[in-house]
């Protein structure tokens, strides 16, 4: 007789199951090992002198949960509604670009994993495989379109038609990405992925940024990407024009200010994700979870608000539910697991990091995502 796993079942046929890491700082110190000097230090930097990258986690060790006992937590619900789509899970994967510096399967081993275990995997605009690749490798699972904006504004409507088109559930505008962050790890390693090609993906593959080209040389196509992505003059009025352009929710990451989320909600965005871009921008910002309250309190349950930047474990969710989030987004872990094992590296990260969730809201004495809301915080 054959019996079937559980989705949420601990992965047995890892060749690296016995060794693979369970602690965050083992996993990157394992993936410092296996890639190169260049795509490491891509992955793991922050900007300037990375007081924002530290932040963002040594913030969270200055919410302390305060759990509630003697509540039936034998089935935790951790289910979340997002858009009118229900999601087993309160995390997403968060948007990484140019992952073939980390692994030759990139975005198609990420989509696969997150489709075989049913979490919503938000594609990066500068992938190193196009929207149409990755949504054929991943069965109609839930995926997202994370958007960099381009100067000529035909780019960016073609490329949200083409993830509507293929079937994603939302648009994910990144606004804190004007202009490249001062990024010394890179500077230090002279290495640039995206002029080294490998965020050409979606671009290569758009017919309105084809017909920008004068040329079709691989300098030229970089060249052309780099001149489209730096957009310093992003400004409401294209967030307008965004809506006007799609169907799709569209939600704004790199939220901070609550005068910014109540902006953003006066425009008609769907969603907001509390974002400091895992500290690769400006530094010497506001950790992403000491700026979620105030955030919060100014939406007051208008749209959903998720979080990223700085979320490792299980007991992070936990907090950022607590405080107000309707989900959060995991980021590097996952990329550290593709490192080391592809696809089932990311499966591994990824059902570690739901255990761990589920574990974590029970022993806080949360039987459902909702329950979370009723969790004490305090801070130190």
């Amino acid at each position: 007789m054959t019996t079937t796993k559980p989705k949420d079942a601990f992965i047995t046929n890892l060749e690296t199951t016995e060794t693979f890491p369970f602690r965050v700082e083992e996993l990157e110190a394992k993936a410092k090992e296996k890639m190169s000097k260049n795509a490491f230090g891509y992955t793991r930097s922050g900007g300037g002198g990375e007081e924002t990258l530290r932040k963002n986690t040594a913030s969270f060790e200055k919410y302390s949960i305060l759990p509630q006992y003697l509540n039936d937590v034998s089935n935790v619900d951790t289910s979340i509604e997002l858009f009118g789509h229900t999601y087993r899970h309160p995390f997403l994967l968060a948007p990484i670009g140019m992952l073939k510096t980390t692994h030759e399967e990139a975005e198609l081993a990420v989509a696969k994993a997150a489709a075989k275990l049913d979490v919503p995997y938000i594609q990066s605009t500068v992938s190193s495989y196009a929207i149409e690749e990755v949504a054929e490798v991943s069965e109609g699972s839930p995926k997202w379109f994370q958007l960099y904006w381009s100067n000529n504004e035909n780019i960016s409507f073609n490329m949200v038609k083409r993830a509507e088109e293929a079937g994603y559930q939302a648009i994910v505008l990144t606004i804190d990405t004007t202009m490249f962050g001062w990024r010394e790890e890179d500077m230090t390693n002279r290495f640039s992925p995206l002029k080294a090609g490998y965020g050409k993906a979606n671009y290569i593959t758009d017919s309105a940024f084809l017909s920008t080209l004068k040329q079709d040389d691989e300098a030229s196509v970089v060249e052309e990407i780099l001149q489209n992505i730096y957009h310093p003059k992003l400004s409401w009025k294209h967030v307008a024009e965004l809506k006007k352009r799609t169907s799709l929710p569209v939600l704004l990451k790199g939220i901070l200010h609550p005068t910014d989320a109540r902006l953003a909600i006066e425009n008609g965005v769907d969603g907001i994700i509390v974002s400091n871009h895992g500290g690769r921008q400006l530094d010497g910002v506001i950790s992403s979870i000491d700026a979620l309250p105030a955030v919060v309190e100014e939406v007051g349950g208008e749209v959903p608000i998720l979080i990223d930047s700085g979320i490792r474990r299980g007991a992070d969710v936990v907090k950022a539910l607590a405080l107000g989030a309707d989900a959060v987004l995991l980021g590097r872990p996952y990329a550290y697991g593709l490192a080391l094992a592809g696809q089932a590296g990311v499966e591994k990260v990824l059902t570690n990091f739901m255990q761990q969730t589920r574990s974590s809201l029970a022993l806080a004495g949360a039987s459902s995502v909702k329950a979370a809301r009723n969790i004490h915080i305090l801070k130190d």
